[in-house]
C-alpha cells in the first residue's frame, strides 16, 4: 500500500498527471545538459520502469539508467549526445541539440518557491512566484544555450497550515518538490535549449544535494553527497565556460574545511585557455543593501581563496586569472553588472528568477567588500524585479538585454572583454 500509494503521488507530480487520475502513458521529462569530461547528456526523468531509445540523425542511441526508481525519485535515463549531431528525438519529441557556437545565451537563476518555516512565497501565484511565466518567456527567445547560475529548490519545509498561496505543495528533496520547483515550469525553456547547471547552496548536502547530484549534477551519479565537485569546463566555440562548485562557501566567515578545494579551483582558472567565463553561484564581490543603504558585500570564503591562489601563483599575480574575462553569478536575488579595479573581471549577478527578491543599491559604487579591503568598484550597478538576461554576440562584444518575467525588455548593457592590456567592462547605460 505504502508503495502504491508513492507512485500514484509521483505520477500526479510530473506534468500531465492530476491526482486522482490515470496517467496516459509514462509521464517523461527530457533535457539536454553539459557534464564534466566534455560534451552534452540527454537526461529522461520517467514514471516508466525502462529506459528508451534516443534517435539521432546519426543512429540510434539506447539511453542507460544514470539513477534507478527509489523511494523518493523515479527512474533517471541518460546517454551521451554523440558529437556532431544536429538532430535528436526520444519517442517523437525533440531534443534540443548544442551548438557549436552559441550567439544567444540565456543567464537565469535562483528560480525556486521560497518555503522555509514561517518565510513562504505564494507558489500559486504568477505575480509572487513567476518562474513558470519567465521560462515560458525566455524559451520564446531561442537561445541556444541556458546557463543556470544555481538555486533550483527552496520548497524546504511544508506548506503552514491555512496558507492558501502555498495549499498542497511539496516540499523536500525528493521528485515530487524537484518536479513542482523546477522540472515542470521550467519545462519551456528544457525544450528550447541544452542547458550548463551550476550549483547553488540551496544544493548543499545539508539541503537538496543528493537530489541535485542526482538529477543535475555534471558527474556520474553515486549515492550519497559530494560536498565538492571539480571545476568543469565547457567548450562553447570561441570561449570556454569554467563551472565552481560554491555551494558550501558561507559569505561571513571562512570554510577552512572547503576552503583548499576553492582555492585550487580558482588557481585552475589560471591553466584554461583564455577567454574564460567564469559560472558559480555565490559572487565573490557583489553587494546587498548594508546599514544606511550602503552597498556591502564579499563571499569571506571566496575572497580568501581567491587571495591565496593569487600568492601561490606569485608576486603581483591578479586575484582572479588573467585567463578569466567574465564572472556570471547568482545568489543574491537581483540583477547586478559590477566592474572593479585591481584587474578583477566585470561580474554579473542574475539572481531574480523567481525567488523572494533582495532589495540592492541601484548604484554600487563605494561597496564595502569583508575579507577583501583593496578590491573596489570603479562602476556597478543593480536592477530590480523578476526576470532574465539574454547575452547576444555582437562584433564589439556581447549585448545584454534584461527582461522582466514577462518577457518585455528592461534594460540593455553590453559586455566588452579586456584587449590590448585593457580591463573588460560591463556597460549600462541610462534609458533615454
Amino acid at each position: 500500500m505504502k508503495r502504491r500509494l508513492l507512485a500514484v503521488i509521483l505520477l500526479s507530480s510530473l506534468p500531465g498527471a492530476a491526482l486522482g487520475q490515470t496517467a496516459p502513458n509514462p509521464t517523461r521529462t527530457a533535457w539536454v545538459q553539459a557534464v564534466d569530461g566534455g560534451g552534452f547528456e540527454a537526461r529522461l526523468l520517467t514514471t516508466a520502469t525502462t529506459c528508451p531509445v534516443m534517435h539521432t540523425d546519426g543512429g540510434d542511441v539506447a539511453l542507460r539508467v544514470r539513477a534507478a526508481a527509489d523511494d523518493k525519485f523515479p527512474l533517471l535515463c541518460a546517454a551521451k549526445v554523440p558529437a556532431g549531431t544536429s538532430a535528436a528525438d526520444i519517442d517523437g519529441k525533440p531534443l534540443p541539440m548544442p551548438v557549436a557556437d552559441p550567439r544567444r545565451i540565456l543567464v537565469i537563476g535562483d528560480t525556486g518557491c521560497r518555503l522555509k518555516g514561517a518565510t513562504t512565497q505564494d507558489c500559486n501565484t504568477p505575480q509572487q512566484w513567476p518562474f513558470p511565466q519567465v521560462a515560458a518567456a525566455a524559451a520564446k527567445l531561442r537561445p541556444d544555450l541556458v546557463i543556470h547560475v544555481g538555486d533550483y529548490l527552496y520548497r524546504e519545509t511544508p506548506c503552514p497550515p491555512g496558507d492558501a498561496g502555498c495549499a498542497g505543495s511539496p516540499y523536500g528533496d525528493n521528485g515530487p518538490a524537484w518536479q513542482a520547483d523546477f522540472f515542470t515550469p521550467a519545462a519551456p525553456l528544457l525544450s528550447a535549449a541544452p542547458f550548463v547547471l551550476a550549483r547553488g547552496n540551496h544544493e548543499e548536502c545539508a539541503r537538496e544535494g543528493t537530489g541535485w547530484l542526482r538529477l543535475l549534477g555534471p558527474l556520474p551519479h553515486q549515492p550519497g553527497c559530494l560536498n565538492h565537485i571539480p571545476m568543469f569546463t565547457v567548450d562553447v566555440g570561441k570561449f570556454r565556460l569554467a563551472v565552481m562548485d560554491d555551494a558550501g562557501a558561507p559569505e561571513m566567515l571562512v570554510n577552512k574545511t572547503g576552503l583548499p578545494a576553492y582555492t585550487a579551483d580558482i588557481a585552475e582558472l589560471g591553466r584554461i585557455a583564455p577567454p574564460v567565463w567564469f559560472v558559480h553561484h555565490r559572487p565573490i564581490w557583489a553587494a546587498i543593501t548594508g546599514p544606511l543603504g550602503i552597498p556591502v558585500g564579499g563571499n569571506r570564503t571566496l575572497v580568501q581563496a581567491a587571495h591565496d591562489a593569487a600568492q601561490a601563483a606569485g608576486k603581483d599575480a591578479p586575484l582572479i586569472p588573467p585567463s578569466v574575462a567574465l564572472q556570471l553569478s547568482g545568489h543574491i536575488h537581483t540583477f547586478e553588472a559590477i566592474n572593479y579595479d585591481r584587474s578583477v573581471p566585470p561580474q554579473i549577478v542574475a539572481g531574480n528568477g523567481g525567488d523572494l527578491l533582495n532589495v540592492t543599491p541601484k548604484d554600487l559604487r563605494g561597496a564595502i567588500f569583508q575579507g577583501s579591503q583593496t578590491v573596489r568598484v570603479t562602476k556597478g550597478i543593480s536592477v530590480g524585479g523578476f526576470g532574465f538576461m539574454l547575452m547576444t554576440r555582437a562584433a564589439d562584444g556581447w549585448g545584454i538585454d534584461l527582461f522582466d518575467s514577462a518577457g518585455n525588455p528592461v534594460r540593455s548593457c553590453h559586455f566588452t572583454a579586456a584587449r590590448d592590456g585593457g580591463e573588460g567592462q560591463v556597460d549600462c547605460p541610462e534609458s533615454k
